[in-house]
């Protein structure tokens, strides 16, 4: 079995949940104390706009952008699952008060994704207070999915849904009846804010990340958790010994002076998890790349030369690859859709093996994800539930010289671009000499070219430009400061040195 292990540590900054898998990092979860998630947390807001061409609808909910409805996520009472949905503009109107729950955060330029399908997630249930429903966590044995959904029949309020969670997997009648007994308890609080609220506000908060990931999170699958805060390790004991004492006697406090993250190497590998390349243990490499619209892994095979034939070396570092993708797929939580490219297989027993591989190593992943077979080309196309920003953008931000490109300009290509600008402004001037503030890259192309003698740009047309390097002068935009015959010029020129 897996040696499973969490590992949170608590700073002034931020809260850092780490899931260890035989002492390899393969999940991390973080979380800034100025800006803690919103998924899950219920607002009563208000309609601002309907979008018809959208299906869709802005609702304002007191954050910096407004929330976005789909009309597939409204909820209304008598309508039959196999009715089709009405048009938003027949069930919401502008200025009209509405309680959602966050689905998904916001993410670049957009709002976050609500829903008026409300669901509160506890130890081992999630009720579903619109929904006459009841389901199980596909993660669970067949066997035990049968057993907890009868449980759940039994004792699921009228008109309202239940769904056992992972975590309910050998929980009896009493622990679920009491976990659906704190669910009602916190739903009834809910109602009864809602009452007395005046929208815009926040109806329901999730826990921070210590404590919801111990209650999403935590099983008996993992050896232990280890935390290196006193307050929040007091709290999540407090939350285990209500709802599961065996777990709780699993956690430890973390007291010594080498930080909880360095003594594991966890902040090493976080760290690693940014780069685009990643390193296969043959010598193979994944590459892993991000567009606006989708995710590119691609799959060589780098230092590794093989010991056979062709196709086994192709085969071996695919499917060392395949596990390896996975893995950073969880770590970097990437969502969205994924495609990966395989090395060419002839075989196709040896496509079908790696395909299982990564199946295999998918079902190990708790976020939900849809794959479409190995194509003959050694294509993979498949999504993954994005809920949160990656780790990339959660950590990033897009640079000011490439604008997310990921490459800069050649200092050749700069050197000729400031030639032309300052020759094209020179050129608008009737003086036959001018002072420009550049920036010194370039500089040396144009030496080696024979345009620049010492600070001196000769630009034809007996003219010249004086110049003056300047690192905080933007590339590209050479500033014209002062202009005049080349006898002023010189004279003036002592007074920039």
């Amino acid at each position: 079995m897996t040696n499973r292990e969490l590992m949170i540590s608590v700073d002034a900054f931020e809260t850092r949940a780490a899931v260890l898998e035989d002492r390899e990092l393969v999940e991390v979860y973080l979380e800034r104390r100025e800006a803690p998630s919103i998924v899950g947390n219920i607002y009563l807001g208000r309609v601002k706009d309907i979008l018809p061409g959208m299906q869709a609808a802005f609702v304002d909910i007191g954050v910096e952008r407004n929330a976005f409805l789909y009309v597939e996520e409204i909820v209304f009472p008598g309508k039959n699952e196999d009715e089709p949905m009405p048009p938003i503009q027949h069930l919401l109107k502008p200025g009209q008060d509405i309680l959602v729950q966050v689905i998904k955060e916001p993410m670049d330029a957009k709002g976050a994704r609500v829903t008026t399908q409300v669901t509160l997630p506890g130890r081992y249930l999630v009720l579903l207070p619109y929904s006459d429903f009841v389901g199980t966590s596909r993660r669970l044995p067949e066997e035990e999915r049968r057993r907890l959904k009868e449980t759940c029949e039994q004792i699921k309020p009228r008109g309202e849904g239940l769904i056992a969670r992972t975590a309910a997997e050998g929980a009896d009648l009493i622990d679920l009846r009491a976990d659906l007994k704190r669910l009602l308890l916190y739903w009834r609080k809910i109602g009864r804010k809602v009452r007395d609220a005046a929208p815009v506000q926040l109806i329901y908060q999730e826990p921070q990340l210590a404590l919801r990931i111990v209650r999403d999170l935590f099983s008996p699958e993992f050896r232990r958790l280890v935390i290196d805060s006193k307050e929040d390790y007091d709290a999540i004991t407090d939350f285990l010994g209500s709802t599961d004492p065996e777990l709780a006697k699993r956690v430890e406090l973390y007291s010594e002076r080498l930080p909880l993250f360095d003594k594991y190497n966890i902040n090493q590998d976080i760290e690693n998890a940014m780069k685009r390349k990643v390193w296969l243990r043959s010598g193979g490499y994944i590459s892993i790349d991000h567009t606006e619209a989708l995710t590119a892994i691609d799959v060589n095979t780098g230092k590794y030369v093989g010991k056979t034939t062709l196709e086994q070396t192709i085969f071996k570092t695919n499917l060392e690859a395949a596990g390896e993708i996975v893995r950073q797929l969880r770590l970097r939580d990437i969502g969205g859709i994924i495609v990966i490219d395989f090395i060419d297989m002839q075989d196709p027993d040896n496509r079908e093996e790696v395909s299982r591989v990564l199946n295999e190593a998918l079902a190990s992943d708790r976020t939900k994800t849809r794959v479409i077979e190995i194509s003959k080309l050694g294509l993979v196309e498949m999504t993954r539930k994005n809920v949160s920003q990656g780790l990339l953008e959660f950590q990033a931000e897009t640079c000011p010289c490439c604008h997310g490109l990921g490459v800069i300009l050649s200092d050749a290509t700069i050197g000729m671009q400031m030639y032309r600008q300052v020759k094209r402004l020179a050129a608008t001037h009737i003086s036959e000499s001018f002072v420009f503030k550049v920036n010194p890259r370039g500089r040396e192309f144009l030496k080696q070219k024979g345009k620049l003698t010492g600070n001196i740009l000769d630009l034809e047309w007996d003219k010249k430009a004086h110049l003056i390097f300047d690192d905080t002068v933007p590339i590209g935009r050479p500033e014209m400061i002062d202009e005049g015959t080349e006898a002023q010029i010189e004279q003036s020129m002592s007074n920039y040195y």
